[in-house]
C-alpha cells in the first residue's frame, strides 16, 4: 500500500476510509521532549460508524479499495483534487462553569472572563508482531485506516470502556464497549461537561485486547481478527506513537531569544506527522489534551479553555484544553515554547457595547431560531455570546519581543475584535490567543480555532501592517473556521473572503470617513490588482484554477478517501492566486449589490451556515436570490463559475472593470510623486545653482509600496536617488512591505551601501525573503551571489524545511 510520489510535483493522497467508520472524540496524552525533540504519548479515538454526510456527496467512477480488501492494500487512489490549505469550523461554547475535564481533578479556572476556563523510538514501518500480514492474511477484516505520516506506532489496543466506575448511568448497555460508545458520543449538547468527563474517564480504561496494525507512507491500518463491519469493529482504541524529530507537521526551533520551542503548522501535510487522524474535512471531531512539558514552558494549544498549568513532579508542568464544537482534525494547533504573555489593560466589553450605535444594517445580526449545524453548544444562541463586541484575548511572545508587542499589538487587537463583531455579528470563538511566532515561520499569519499565529514581520514600522494582518486571521473565525469548505480545492471561500474582510475590519478599527474608507479599499485594490496580474505572469496556469474539479467538486471515493492537488507542490505554499482572485470576486459582487445589501447579506448567511461545510455554490446561490431580478445583469451562478473560478488567467469582467475604473486620490498622489523621482534621478549631480528642490509629500505604508514598486519598474536609478529616497521615507524603518520593496530596489541597482538592510531582511523576515533569494541569484552578480550563500548558510537550520528547499534550489 505504500505510495511513492514524487514532492516536486504529485498530489498528497487523503488515506482515512471516512465513508465506513468517524472519529467523533479524541484525547491527547502527551509528554513534549525538547532534548530528544519528540512528542511521545497515547491518543484514544472514539468512533461512530457510518458517515451521516456521505448522502451529501457522489462518489467518483474510480475503483476504490473496499474495507474488506483481501490482500490488505490499497490501489492509489485517482486525483480528486482537493487542496492542502487547512479550511476549518467553529468551536463556541455558552457560559462554562468548573468542572473535571481531564479524570485527574484539573478544574476550570477561568470564571471571570466567560472561558472555559518513554520508549525506545521504532523504526518507520513497524516490525511489531501485532502488524498484519499485508500480503497473505486472506481474512475479510474491516480495517480501519487512518492518515498516518512521519510516526513510530508502537502499540494499538481497544480501550475497556465497560471497566469505567460509573459508566452504567447513562447507558443502557453497560457491558457492550460499543453502546456505550454510541451513547457517549451521541450526548445532548447541555451534557458537554458530563461527555468530556467521561471521555477522560474512558481514556484511562484498561486495554482489553492489541489491535493488528501496519503503518505505511501515508496511513496507519487497523484491524481486529474476525471483525468484518466497521459496525463491529472496536468504537474506543488507544494508540501508543512518537513522532519523529524531522516529521512534517513539527517544527522543532529556537525564538528570539534563542530558547528552544515547538510548534505545528497544520501544512504541507496537515497534522498528520502529529497524531494518527483522519484528515478529509468531512471528519469534524471534538477533542481533549493533557500535554507535560518542562515547567518553564508555556503550552498554547486550539482550545475553548484558558489552559493554566498544573505542578506534577519536579521541574514538569501539565497543561489541558478541550473543545466542544466538532472541527476537522487539521484544525488542531499546539505551540510549546518559553512564551511571555503581554497582559492588555481591563477592558469592559460591556461598557464598549453600551457606548456603540449601530446603523440599521449592522445590527440586523440578531437572528432567532435553529442552528443548521449539528448540536453543540453554539454561541449564536448565546444572548449574551452575539451581543460581545471583545471576546477575552491573550497575547503571547518570546520574552525579548515584549516591548513590540505592547507597543503595536496589543493596542490593536480590541479595535479589530471590535470592528469584526460590527461587521458579521457573533463571534464564533470564545477567546483568542496571539503568538508571536519563531523567525523561520513560513507565512505572516495562521488562524486556528481560539489561536493565532503572526509573523515578528508584522510588529515593524507603522501599525498598519500588522492591523490588517491581525484582521485577515481575525476574519478567518468566520470564513474557514466557523464556515469550511467541504472541498479543500476551493481555498478561495476561506483566503479570497479573507482578504477582501480585512480592508472592511481595517477601516472600521481605525474608524476611517467612509470616503477615507473607500480611498484606502481603492488603494489596496489597486496594489492587490498589480500582484494578481504578477501571478498569471510567472505561474502554471492549472495552479491559477480555483475550481479544478469543475462540477466533481466535493465528490470522493467510496471509502471516503481523496487526493489533494497540488499538496505536495512547494511552490503552492508561495502562491496568492486564490487569496487575490477570490478577493476580486467578491469585490465585484459587492459593487453589484452595494455595500449594506451585500454585508446584511453576509450576515445571514454566516448565521445559515455557520459551523458547516460549504461549497462554492452555497455561497453564490443564497447570494443571487438576495438580489433583485432587474439588478443581477446576466448573473448566474454558471456565469460566475465559468468566468472567476474555472478558468485560468484574469477574469474577463475584471478586466473591463480595472480598464474602466477611475484612479483613486491616494493613487493619483503616488502618481506624482513617481515623477517627480523620475525627474531627480535624471538631474546631473551638479545642478544649476537656481534649480528649484522638488517638494516632495509625506506617503501612507500602502502608498510606499506603490511608489516603490513603480520605481522599480525604471531601468536605472542611481545611487543619489537611492540614498535620498531612503533618507526621505526612512524605507529602513518601514513596516516588512515597503523594506521588501526597497530591498528589490538595492537588489536590482546593485546598491551596495544597503545591502545590510537585505540581509537583515533575509534573516528577520524569513516569511517574505525567498523571492529576494532569487533575485539575489538572477542578477549574477558575483558580491550579491555570496551575499545569497553567506544569509542562508546562517539561518537554514534553523529555516522552515520547504523554504530551505526551494532556496537550496536557487543558489546551489
Amino acid at each position: 500500500m505504500d505510495i511513492k510520489l514524487d514532492p516536486s510535483r504529485d498530489d498528497l493522497p487523503l488515506m482515512a476510509n471516512t465513508s465506513h467508520i468517524l472519529v467523533k472524540h479524541y484525547v491527547l496524552d502527551l509528554d513534549v521532549d525538547f532534548e530528544s525533540q519528540i512528542i511521545e504519548g497515547t491518543i484514544v479515538l472514539f468512533f461512530e460508524s457510518g458517515n451521516k454526510f456521505k448522502k451529501q456527496s457522489s462518489s467518483t467512477e474510480e475503483t476504490y479499495p473496499s474495507e474488506s480488501n483481501k490482500a490488505c492494500k490499497f490501489r492509489t487512489p485517482e486525483p480528486c483534487h482537493i487542496p492542502v490549505t487547512n479550511t476549518r469550523t467553529v468551536s463556541s461554547k455558552m457560559g462554562y462553569n468548573d468542572f473535571v475535564i481531564c479524570g485527574k481533578g484539573e478544574k476550570d479556572t477561568s470564571g471571570k472572563d466567560g472561558n472555559h476556563d518513554n520508549q525506545e523510538q521504532a523504526s518507520g514501518i513497524s516490525s511489531s508482531k501485532y502488524c498484519c500480514d499485508a500480503g497473505n492474511h486472506g481474512s475479510e477484516d474491516f480495517l480501519l485506516v487512518l492518515d498516518c505520516c512521519d510516526l513510530s506506532v508502537l502499540k494499538v489496543e481497544e480501550v475497556d470502556v465497560a471497566a469505567v466506575p460509573g459508566i452504567e448511568k447513562f447507558t443502557r448497555s453497560p457491558k457492550l464497549r460499543n453502546q456505550i460508545v454510541c451513547e457517549l458520543v451521541a450526548l445532548p449538547a447541555d451534557r458537554w461537561r458530563e461527555q468530556l468527563d467521561y471521555y477522560a474517564r474512558c481514556s484511562q480504561a484498561p486495554g482489553c485486547g492489541e489491535l493488528l496494525f501496519d503503518i505505511d507512507t501515508w496511513s496507519l491500518q487497523i484491524r481486529k481478527t474476525g471483525v468484518q463491519t466497521a459496525t463491529d469493529f472496536p468504537h474506543a482504541i488507544r494508540i501508543q506513537y512518537t513522532t519523529k524529530p524531522q516529521g512534517r507537521s513539527v517544527t522543532w526551533t529556537s525564538d528570539q531569544s534563542g530558547r528552544p520551542c515547538v510548534y505545528t503548522m497544520g501544512s504541507p501535510i496537515n497534522n498528520r506527522a502529529l497524531f494518527p487522524c483522519q484528515e478529509p474535512p468531512v471528519a469534524m471531531s471534538t477533542w481533549q489534551a493533557t500535554v507535560r512539558a518542562a515547567a518553564s514552558f508555556v503550552v498554547l494549544m486550539s482550545g475553548e479553555n484558558s489552559a493554566k498549568p498544573t505542578q506534577l513532579r519536579e521541574g514538569c508542568s501539565s497543561w489541558h484544553y478541550y473543545v466542544t464544537m466538532p472541527m476537522p482534525a487539521s484544525t488542531f494547533t499546539i505551540a510549546v515554547g518559553s512564551w511571555t504573555e503581554t497582559k492588555p489593560e481591563i477592558c469592559s466589553s460591556d461598557d464598549l457595547a453600551t457606548e456603540k450605535s449601530f446603523s440599521p444594517f449592522e445590527a440586523d445580526f440578531r437572528y432567532v431560531g435553529v442552528c443548521g449545524h449539528m448540536e453543540y453548544p453554539c454561541r449564536f444562541q448565546n444572548a449574551s455570546a452575539t451581543t460581545q463586541e471583545i471576546i477575552p484575548h491573550r497575547v503571547f511572545a518570546p520574552v525579548c519581543l515584549k516591548g513590540a508587542c505592547q507597543e503595536t499589538l496589543l493596542p490593536l487587537i480590541p479595535p479589530c475584535l471590535s470592528a469584526a463583531h460590527s461587521v458579521l455579528g457573533t463571534h464564533p470563538f470564545s477567546r483568542l490567543d496571539v503568538l508571536i511566532v519563531p523567525a523561520n515561520f513560513p507565512s505572516l499569519g495562521m488562524a486556528s480555532p481560539h489561536l493565532v499565529f503572526l509573523s515578528q514581520s508584522t510588529l515593524t514600522g507603522m501599525s498598519q501592517f500588522c492591523g490588517t494582518r491581525l484582521c485577515h486571521e481575525i476574519a478567518h473565525a468566520w470564513f474557514g473556521l466557523a464556515i469550511g469548505a467541504r472541498d479543500w480545492t476551493e481555498e478561495w471561500l476561506s483566503e479570497g473572503f479573507a482578504t477582501h474582510l480585512e480592508d472592511v475590519f481595517w477601516a472600521k478599527a481605525q474608524q476611517l470617513a467612509p470616503h477615507e474608507a473607500r480611498e484606502q479599499r481603492e488603494l489596496r485594490a489597486c496594489l492587490r490588482w498589480r500582484r494578481l496580474q504578477d501571478e498569471v505572469r510567472n505561474s502554471p496556469e492549472d495552479m491559477q484554477v480555483l475550481r479544478p474539479n469543475k462540477e466533481k467538486t466535493g465528490h470522493v471515493s467510496d471509502s471516503g478517501s481523496s487526493v489533494i492537488k497540488h499538496g505536495l507542490n512547494p511552490d503552492k505554499v508561495f502562491m496568492q492566486v486564490h487569496y487575490l482572485k477570490g478577493y476580486f470576486l467578491l469585490r465585484f459582487l459587492a459593487r453589484r449589490l452595494g455595500d449594506d445589501t451585500y454585508f446584511s447579506f453576509l450576515r445571514k448567511f454566516v448565521h445559515k451556515f455557520h459551523g458547516q461545510l460549504i461549497l462554492s455554490q452555497d455561497f453564490l446561490q443564497m447570494l443571487l436570490e438576495s438580489i433583485p431580478e432587474e439588478r443581477r445583469l446576466e448573473l448566474s451562478v454558471e456565469n460566475i463559475f465559468q468566468d472567476w473560478l474555472e478558468s485560468s488567467g484574469i477574469p474577463q469582467p475584471l478586466q473591463r472593470e480595472r480598464l474602466a475604473g477611475a484612479e483613486c486620490g491616494l493613487v493619483r498622489q503616488v502618481s506624482a510623486e513617481v515623477a517627480k523621482w523620475v525627474r531627480v534621478n535624471r538631474r546631473p549631480r551638479k545642478r544649476k545653482r537656481k534649480e528649484t528642490e522638488e517638494v516632495l509629500e509625506k506617503l501612507l505604508p500602502d502608498q510606499l509600496v506603490l511608489l516603490l514598486e513603480h520605481l522599480l519598474e525604471q531601468r536605472t536609478l542611481n545611487p543619489r536617488t537611492l540614498q535620498r529616497l531612503e533618507r526621505t521615507y526612512h524605507l529602513s524603518e518601514q513596516d516588512a512591505e515597503v523594506r521588501h520593496r526597497w530591498c528589490e530596489l538595492v537588489v536590482k541597482h546593485k546598491y551596495t551601501e544597503a545591502y545590510r538592510h537585505v540581509e537583515r531582511f533575509l534573516q528577520e523576515d524569513q516569511a517574505m525573503g525567498i523571492y529576494l533569494y532569487g533575485e539575489l541569484m538572477v542578477s549574477e552578480d558575483a558580491r550579491q551571489q555570496r551575499l545569497a550563500r553567506r544569509c542562508f548558510e546562517l539561518s537554514k537550520e534553523q529555516m522552515d524545511r520547504s523554504s530551505a528547499e526551494v532556496v537550496a534550489e536557487m543558489l546551489y
